[in-house]
Protein backbone atom coordinates (compact mmCIF):
# COMPACT_ATOMS: atom_id res chain seq x y z
CA UNK A 1 0.00 0.00 0.00
CA UNK A 2 2.66 2.31 1.13
CA UNK A 3 4.38 1.27 -2.19
CA UNK A 4 1.42 2.31 -4.08
CA UNK A 5 1.50 5.83 -2.62
CA UNK A 6 5.17 6.21 -3.03
CA UNK A 7 4.86 5.60 -7.02
CA UNK A 8 1.68 7.77 -7.10
CA UNK A 9 3.27 10.75 -5.52
CA UNK A 10 6.34 10.33 -7.51
CA UNK A 11 4.34 10.73 -10.94
CA UNK A 12 2.44 13.93 -9.31
CA UNK A 13 6.42 15.09 -8.45
CA UNK A 14 7.15 14.79 -12.47
CA UNK A 15 4.13 16.40 -13.13
CA UNK A 16 4.50 19.18 -11.29
CA UNK A 17 8.01 19.08 -12.11
CA UNK A 18 7.06 19.80 -16.11
CA UNK A 19 4.37 22.28 -15.24
CA UNK A 20 7.12 24.50 -12.70
CA UNK A 21 9.37 24.24 -16.12
CA UNK A 22 6.68 25.39 -18.28
CA UNK A 23 5.02 28.14 -16.21
CA UNK A 24 5.37 31.28 -18.60
CA UNK A 25 5.45 33.33 -14.56
CA UNK A 26 7.82 31.47 -12.87
CA UNK A 27 10.29 34.33 -13.01
CA UNK A 28 8.20 36.40 -10.69
CA UNK A 29 8.34 34.26 -7.79
CA UNK A 30 12.18 36.32 -7.50
CA UNK A 31 10.56 39.30 -6.85
CA UNK A 32 9.03 37.64 -3.43
CA UNK A 33 10.65 37.62 0.10
CA UNK A 34 9.58 33.99 0.75
CA UNK A 35 10.86 31.33 3.47
CA UNK A 36 11.74 28.32 1.09
CA UNK A 37 11.17 26.14 3.68
CA UNK A 38 7.75 27.30 3.86
CA UNK A 39 5.01 26.65 1.78
CA UNK A 40 2.35 29.33 1.37
CA UNK A 41 -0.72 29.44 0.62
CA UNK A 42 -2.25 32.00 2.33
CA UNK A 43 -2.33 34.83 -0.06
CA UNK A 44 -6.05 35.38 -0.29
CA UNK A 45 -5.54 36.52 3.23
CA UNK A 46 -2.63 38.40 3.41
CA UNK A 47 0.16 38.14 0.20
CA UNK A 48 3.30 37.82 0.63
CA UNK A 49 6.41 40.67 0.67
CA UNK A 50 7.17 42.21 -2.47
CA UNK A 51 11.33 42.59 -2.71
CA UNK A 52 10.24 45.92 -4.34
CA UNK A 53 8.37 47.13 -0.96
CA UNK A 54 11.64 47.57 1.74
CA UNK A 55 13.93 49.56 0.05
CA UNK A 56 10.85 51.91 -1.12
CA UNK A 57 9.41 52.35 2.35
CA UNK A 58 12.90 52.81 3.99
CA UNK A 59 12.99 55.62 1.66
CA UNK A 60 9.54 57.27 1.97
CA UNK A 61 10.52 57.24 5.83
CA UNK A 62 13.97 57.90 5.68
CA UNK A 63 14.44 60.64 3.03
CA UNK A 64 10.72 61.68 1.76
CA UNK A 65 9.08 61.87 5.80
CA UNK A 66 12.60 62.17 7.50
CA UNK A 67 13.91 64.94 4.98
CA UNK A 68 11.23 66.42 2.90
CA UNK A 69 8.53 66.96 5.83
CA UNK A 70 5.26 68.21 5.03
CA UNK A 71 7.02 69.63 1.60
CA UNK A 72 6.95 66.09 0.77
CA UNK A 73 2.85 65.70 0.69
CA UNK A 74 3.56 67.87 -2.98
CA UNK A 75 7.68 67.57 -3.70
CA UNK A 76 6.76 63.56 -3.41
CA UNK A 77 4.15 63.48 -4.89
CA UNK A 78 1.81 62.03 -2.00
CA UNK A 79 -1.35 64.43 -2.02
CA UNK A 80 -2.31 62.51 -5.57
CA UNK A 81 -1.23 58.94 -4.30
CA UNK A 82 -4.85 57.74 -4.00
CA UNK A 83 -5.35 58.51 -7.76
CA UNK A 84 -2.46 57.74 -9.02
CA UNK A 85 -1.91 54.19 -7.27
CA UNK A 86 -5.60 53.66 -8.39
CA UNK A 87 -5.09 54.02 -12.18
CA UNK A 88 -2.07 51.50 -11.36
CA UNK A 89 -4.97 49.19 -10.02
CA UNK A 90 -7.01 49.84 -12.59
CA UNK A 91 -5.90 47.23 -15.45
CA UNK A 92 -5.64 44.28 -13.59
CA UNK A 93 -9.81 44.76 -12.72
CA UNK A 94 -10.51 46.19 -16.33
CA UNK A 95 -11.00 49.52 -15.64
CA UNK A 96 -10.01 52.71 -17.44
CA UNK A 97 -7.93 55.27 -15.74
CA UNK A 98 -9.48 57.80 -13.53
CA UNK A 99 -12.67 55.83 -11.98
CA UNK A 100 -10.51 54.11 -8.86
CA UNK A 101 -9.10 55.67 -5.89
CA UNK A 102 -7.30 53.79 -3.19
CA UNK A 103 -7.79 54.56 0.32
CA UNK A 104 -9.60 53.53 3.78
CA UNK A 105 -10.60 49.72 4.28
CA UNK A 106 -12.68 47.66 2.46
CA UNK A 107 -15.51 47.82 5.09
CA UNK A 108 -15.56 51.59 4.93
CA UNK A 109 -15.52 51.71 1.01
CA UNK A 110 -18.47 48.73 1.00
CA UNK A 111 -20.37 51.40 3.31
CA UNK A 112 -19.80 54.31 1.35
CA UNK A 113 -20.85 52.66 -1.93
CA UNK A 114 -23.60 51.21 -0.91
CA UNK A 115 -24.83 54.35 1.03
CA UNK A 116 -24.25 56.19 -2.48
CA UNK A 117 -25.69 53.42 -4.51
CA UNK A 118 -28.91 53.51 -2.59
CA UNK A 119 -29.42 57.21 -2.62
CA UNK A 120 -28.86 57.14 -6.47
CA UNK A 121 -30.88 54.60 -6.98
CA UNK A 122 -33.67 56.29 -5.06
CA UNK A 123 -33.58 59.62 -6.90
CA UNK A 124 -33.42 58.01 -10.41
CA UNK A 125 -36.83 55.95 -9.58
CA UNK A 126 -38.31 56.71 -5.96
CA UNK A 127 -39.21 52.56 -5.87
CA UNK A 128 -36.25 51.62 -5.86
CA UNK A 129 -35.19 51.34 -2.14
CA UNK A 130 -34.32 47.72 -1.78
CA UNK A 131 -30.95 46.67 -1.11
CA UNK A 132 -30.36 42.80 -2.18
CA UNK A 133 -27.30 41.56 -0.52
CA UNK A 134 -25.52 38.47 -1.19
CA UNK A 135 -26.55 35.84 1.55
CA UNK A 136 -23.39 33.85 0.99
CA UNK A 137 -20.94 37.24 1.97
CA UNK A 138 -18.21 37.69 4.01
CA UNK A 139 -19.86 39.10 7.42
CA UNK A 140 -18.21 42.55 7.14
CA UNK A 141 -20.23 42.91 3.79
CA UNK A 142 -23.41 41.86 5.67
CA UNK A 143 -22.69 43.71 8.64
CA UNK A 144 -22.22 47.38 6.71
CA UNK A 145 -24.99 46.35 4.81
CA UNK A 146 -27.72 46.09 7.17
CA UNK A 147 -25.74 49.63 8.68
CA UNK A 148 -25.96 51.44 5.02
CA UNK A 149 -30.11 49.91 5.09
CA UNK A 150 -30.94 51.27 8.78
CA UNK A 151 -29.31 54.97 7.54
CA UNK A 152 -30.97 55.27 4.34
CA UNK A 153 -34.42 53.08 5.31
CA UNK A 154 -33.89 50.52 2.48
CA UNK A 155 -35.30 47.27 3.01
CA UNK A 156 -32.40 44.56 3.39
CA UNK A 157 -33.64 41.52 1.27
CA UNK A 158 -30.85 38.67 1.79
CA UNK A 159 -30.53 36.44 -1.90
CA UNK A 160 -28.18 33.85 -2.69
CA UNK A 161 -26.09 34.86 -6.29
CA UNK A 162 -27.66 31.75 -7.96
CA UNK A 163 -31.04 32.87 -6.90
CA UNK A 164 -30.56 36.66 -7.75
CA UNK A 165 -32.45 36.85 -11.46
CA UNK A 166 -35.60 35.55 -9.79
CA UNK A 167 -35.50 37.85 -7.03
CA UNK A 168 -34.74 41.24 -9.00
CA UNK A 169 -37.78 43.08 -8.99
CA UNK A 170 -39.11 46.74 -9.79
CA UNK A 171 -38.18 47.71 -6.30
CA UNK A 172 -34.58 46.56 -6.36
CA UNK A 173 -32.14 49.33 -6.18
CA UNK A 174 -28.53 48.30 -5.05
CA UNK A 175 -27.25 44.72 -5.01
CA UNK A 176 -24.48 43.81 -3.15
CA UNK A 177 -22.64 40.97 -4.35
CA UNK A 178 -18.80 38.90 -3.87
CA UNK A 179 -17.03 38.00 -6.98
CA UNK A 180 -15.41 34.68 -4.99
CA UNK A 181 -17.23 33.40 -2.46
CA UNK A 182 -14.41 33.57 0.36
CA UNK A 183 -15.86 30.81 2.49
CA UNK A 184 -15.96 27.90 -0.51
CA UNK A 185 -13.87 29.94 -3.62
CA UNK A 186 -16.40 29.58 -6.01
CA UNK A 187 -16.46 32.37 -8.55
CA UNK A 188 -19.89 34.02 -9.85
CA UNK A 189 -20.36 35.30 -13.06
CA UNK A 190 -19.99 38.77 -12.84
CA UNK A 191 -20.99 39.73 -16.39
CA UNK A 192 -24.15 38.20 -16.16
CA UNK A 193 -25.28 38.54 -13.03
CA UNK A 194 -24.29 42.48 -13.61
CA UNK A 195 -26.33 42.47 -16.97
CA UNK A 196 -29.16 40.75 -14.63
CA UNK A 197 -29.15 43.69 -12.48
CA UNK A 198 -29.15 46.59 -14.99
CA UNK A 199 -31.70 44.89 -17.56
CA UNK A 200 -33.51 44.77 -14.15
CA UNK A 201 -33.51 48.56 -13.84
CA UNK A 202 -30.60 47.83 -10.55
CA UNK A 203 -27.32 49.20 -9.80
CA UNK A 204 -25.04 46.87 -8.95
CA UNK A 205 -21.97 46.85 -5.89
CA UNK A 206 -19.10 44.27 -6.54
CA UNK A 207 -16.66 43.34 -3.80
CA UNK A 208 -13.45 42.03 -5.80
CA UNK A 209 -11.47 40.85 -2.46
CA UNK A 210 -10.78 37.97 -3.23
CA UNK A 211 -10.58 38.41 -7.44
CA UNK A 212 -8.43 41.37 -8.08
CA UNK A 213 -5.18 40.44 -8.63
CA UNK A 214 -6.15 36.13 -8.94
CA UNK A 215 -8.04 36.28 -12.11
CA UNK A 216 -9.04 39.16 -14.91
CA UNK A 217 -12.42 41.10 -14.03
CA UNK A 218 -13.38 42.98 -16.84
CA UNK A 219 -15.32 46.21 -14.24
CA UNK A 220 -15.60 48.18 -17.80
CA UNK A 221 -16.79 45.44 -19.66
CA UNK A 222 -19.25 44.06 -18.06
CA UNK A 223 -20.93 47.75 -17.51
CA UNK A 224 -20.22 47.40 -13.56
CA UNK A 225 -21.62 50.21 -11.66
CA UNK A 226 -19.46 49.94 -8.42
CA UNK A 227 -16.71 47.78 -6.70
CA UNK A 228 -14.24 47.60 -3.77
CA UNK A 229 -11.34 45.47 -3.35
CA UNK A 230 -8.83 44.60 -0.65
CA UNK A 231 -4.57 45.76 -1.21
CA UNK A 232 -3.67 43.16 0.92
CA UNK A 233 -4.45 40.07 -0.17
CA UNK A 234 -3.60 39.11 -4.10
CA UNK A 235 -2.20 42.75 -4.70
CA UNK A 236 0.37 42.10 -1.85
CA UNK A 237 0.51 45.36 -0.27
CA UNK A 238 1.04 44.20 3.22
CA UNK A 239 -0.79 44.51 6.29
CA UNK A 240 -3.41 46.67 6.59
CA UNK A 241 -3.01 47.88 3.40
CA UNK A 242 -5.67 50.64 1.94
CA UNK A 243 -8.40 49.45 -0.52
CA UNK A 244 -9.93 50.57 -3.22
CA UNK A 245 -12.82 51.71 -4.77
CA UNK A 246 -14.05 51.96 -8.32
CA UNK A 247 -17.12 54.24 -9.61
CA UNK A 248 -18.04 53.86 -12.71
CA UNK A 249 -17.00 56.88 -15.19
CA UNK A 250 -20.92 58.21 -16.36
CA UNK A 251 -22.14 58.27 -12.56
CA UNK A 252 -19.29 59.85 -10.76
CA UNK A 253 -21.31 63.19 -10.73
CA UNK A 254 -24.40 61.55 -9.89
CA UNK A 255 -23.76 59.83 -6.94
CA UNK A 256 -23.81 61.44 -3.38
CA UNK A 257 -21.13 60.04 -1.19
CA UNK A 258 -21.48 60.15 2.48
CA UNK A 259 -18.72 60.15 3.95
CA UNK A 260 -17.87 63.96 2.94
CA UNK A 261 -14.35 64.30 4.38
CA UNK A 262 -11.59 67.38 3.28
CA UNK A 263 -10.25 65.17 0.99
CA UNK A 264 -12.92 64.88 -1.04
CA UNK A 265 -13.42 68.89 -1.61
CA UNK A 266 -13.65 70.53 -4.29
CA UNK A 267 -11.27 72.86 -3.27
CA UNK A 268 -9.29 71.36 0.23
CA UNK A 269 -7.12 73.65 0.99
CA UNK A 270 -9.62 76.73 0.65
CA UNK A 271 -10.92 75.64 4.15
CA UNK A 272 -14.54 76.47 3.19
CA UNK A 273 -17.29 76.09 5.60
CA UNK A 274 -19.28 74.24 3.03
CA UNK A 275 -18.98 70.93 1.39
CA UNK A 276 -18.58 70.94 -2.55
CA UNK A 277 -17.68 67.23 -4.18
CA UNK A 278 -14.20 67.26 -6.11
CA UNK A 279 -15.30 65.92 -9.49
CA UNK A 280 -13.85 62.65 -10.99
CA UNK A 281 -12.56 59.68 -8.34
CA UNK A 282 -11.42 62.36 -6.09
CA UNK A 283 -15.06 62.69 -4.77
CA UNK A 284 -15.05 59.83 -3.47
CA UNK A 285 -11.96 60.22 -0.81
CA UNK A 286 -12.52 61.10 2.49
CA UNK A 287 -9.52 61.74 4.85
CA UNK A 288 -5.54 62.26 5.00
CA UNK A 289 -4.19 59.16 2.58
CA UNK A 290 -2.47 56.37 4.86
CA UNK A 291 1.05 57.40 2.81
CA UNK A 292 2.74 54.47 4.39
CA UNK A 293 0.69 52.19 3.65
CA UNK A 294 -0.51 53.48 0.31
CA UNK A 295 3.16 53.63 -1.25
CA UNK A 296 3.73 50.25 -0.17
CA UNK A 297 1.21 48.87 -2.01
CA UNK A 298 2.71 51.09 -4.62
CA UNK A 299 6.21 49.51 -4.56
CA UNK A 300 3.81 46.06 -4.57
CA UNK A 301 2.55 47.06 -7.85
CA UNK A 302 5.63 46.96 -9.32
CA UNK A 303 5.48 43.12 -9.92
CA UNK A 304 3.00 43.47 -12.54
CA UNK A 305 4.66 45.05 -15.19
CA UNK A 306 4.08 43.60 -18.42
CA UNK A 307 2.14 40.76 -16.58
CA UNK A 308 -0.42 39.10 -18.55
CA UNK A 309 -3.66 38.37 -16.33
CA UNK A 310 -4.69 35.91 -18.91
CA UNK A 311 -1.76 33.81 -18.12
CA UNK A 312 -2.64 34.18 -14.41
CA UNK A 313 -5.54 33.08 -14.77
CA UNK A 314 -4.28 30.12 -16.82
CA UNK A 315 -2.00 29.39 -13.77
CA UNK A 316 -4.49 29.73 -11.37
CA UNK A 317 -7.28 26.91 -12.71
CA UNK A 318 -3.78 24.61 -13.40
CA UNK A 319 -2.59 25.04 -10.12
CA UNK A 320 -6.16 24.35 -8.35
CA UNK A 321 -6.62 21.92 -10.33
CA UNK A 322 -3.65 19.84 -9.91
CA UNK A 323 -4.11 20.36 -6.20
CA UNK A 324 -7.57 18.78 -6.23
CA UNK A 325 -6.56 15.91 -8.44
CA UNK A 326 -3.56 15.56 -5.57
CA UNK A 327 -5.67 14.73 -3.03
CA UNK A 328 -8.50 12.77 -5.38
CA UNK A 329 -5.24 10.40 -5.58
CA UNK A 330 -2.99 10.75 -2.06
CA UNK A 331 -6.04 11.25 0.65
CA UNK A 332 -8.31 8.38 1.99
CA UNK A 333 -11.79 8.00 0.18
CA UNK A 334 -14.18 10.09 2.31
CA UNK A 335 -11.65 11.73 4.79
CA UNK A 336 -12.90 15.26 3.67
CA UNK A 337 -15.83 16.79 1.25
CA UNK A 338 -14.49 19.66 -1.56
CA UNK A 339 -16.15 22.98 -1.10
CA UNK A 340 -14.85 24.70 -4.56
CA UNK A 341 -16.27 23.75 -7.89
CA UNK A 342 -14.19 21.58 -9.97
CA UNK A 343 -15.63 23.36 -12.86
CA UNK A 344 -13.09 25.91 -14.44
CA UNK A 345 -15.56 28.72 -14.96
CA UNK A 346 -17.01 28.50 -11.27
CA UNK A 347 -13.81 28.32 -9.93
CA UNK A 348 -11.61 31.64 -8.09
CA UNK A 349 -8.11 30.79 -6.96
CA UNK A 350 -8.45 29.09 -3.52
CA UNK A 351 -9.52 25.49 -2.82
CA UNK A 352 -11.79 24.63 0.47
CA UNK A 353 -12.60 21.63 1.90
CA UNK A 354 -14.74 20.68 4.75
CA UNK A 355 -13.36 17.75 7.10
CA UNK A 356 -13.33 16.54 11.11
CA UNK A 357 -11.23 18.45 13.35
CA UNK A 358 -10.44 21.08 10.70
CA UNK A 359 -8.76 23.55 13.26
CA UNK A 360 -6.20 20.56 14.57
CA UNK A 361 -5.51 19.85 11.04
CA UNK A 362 -4.65 23.26 9.46
CA UNK A 363 -2.67 23.79 13.10
CA UNK A 364 -0.50 20.69 11.93
CA UNK A 365 -0.09 21.81 8.71
CA UNK A 366 1.29 24.85 9.89
CA UNK A 367 3.54 23.27 12.20
CA UNK A 368 5.25 21.00 9.27
CA UNK A 369 5.45 24.82 7.64
CA UNK A 370 2.56 24.80 5.01
CA UNK A 371 0.21 27.51 5.62
CA UNK A 372 -2.89 27.85 4.34
CA UNK A 373 -6.03 29.07 7.11
CA UNK A 374 -9.22 27.28 8.92
CA UNK A 375 -12.55 28.84 8.89
CA UNK A 376 -15.02 27.65 11.33
CA UNK A 377 -16.84 25.22 12.32
CA UNK A 378 -14.58 22.77 9.81
CA UNK A 379 -13.44 24.20 6.88
CA UNK A 380 -10.09 24.26 5.35
CA UNK A 381 -8.84 27.10 2.83
CA UNK A 382 -5.76 27.06 0.72
CA UNK A 383 -5.04 29.93 -1.44
CA UNK A 384 -2.92 29.59 -4.41
CA UNK A 385 -1.29 33.15 -5.73
CA UNK A 386 -0.04 32.84 -9.26
CA UNK A 387 2.80 35.04 -9.23
CA UNK A 388 4.30 33.42 -6.62
CA UNK A 389 3.12 29.68 -5.90
CA UNK A 390 4.52 26.62 -7.79
CA UNK A 391 3.27 23.37 -8.79
CA UNK A 392 5.48 21.69 -6.32
CA UNK A 393 4.14 23.38 -3.67
CA UNK A 394 0.73 22.54 -4.77
CA UNK A 395 1.98 19.09 -4.15
CA UNK A 396 3.74 19.50 -0.89
CA UNK A 397 0.59 20.89 0.39
CA UNK A 398 -1.91 17.85 -0.67
CA UNK A 399 1.10 15.38 0.50
CA UNK A 400 1.01 16.70 3.80
CA UNK A 401 -2.68 17.00 4.22
CA UNK A 402 -3.30 13.52 3.04
CA UNK A 403 -1.02 11.84 5.38
CA UNK A 404 -2.50 14.07 8.11
CA UNK A 405 -5.75 12.99 7.39
CA UNK A 406 -4.68 9.07 6.63
CA UNK A 407 -2.97 9.52 10.59
CA UNK A 408 -6.00 11.10 11.78
CA UNK A 409 -8.18 8.21 10.15
CA UNK A 410 -6.08 5.26 11.52
CA UNK A 411 -5.31 4.38 7.89
CA UNK A 412 -1.33 5.43 7.61
CA UNK A 413 1.28 7.25 9.96
CA UNK A 414 1.64 10.76 11.10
Amino acid sequence: MADDRDAAVEVLAARAAEADAADPLAHLRDQFDLDEEVVYLDGNSLGALPTSVPGRLREVVEQEWGRGLIRSWRGAGWWDAPERVGDRIAPLVGAAPGQIVVGDSTSVNVFRLTVAGLRAAAERDPRRTELLVDETTFPTDGYLARSAAQLTGAPLVPCHPSDLSRRLGDRTGLVLLNHVDYRTGELWDLPTLTAAARDAGALTLWDLSHSAGALPVGLDQAGVDLAVGCGYKYLNGGPGAPAFCYVRADLQERLDQPLTGWCSHADPFGMEPDYRAASGATRFRTGTPEILSLLSLDAALDVWAGVDLTEVRRKSLALTGFFVSCLDVLAPAGSFRLLTPRADERRGSQVALECDDARAVMAALEAQGVIGDHRPPNVCRFGFAPLYTRFVDALTAADALSTRLRARDGVGPA
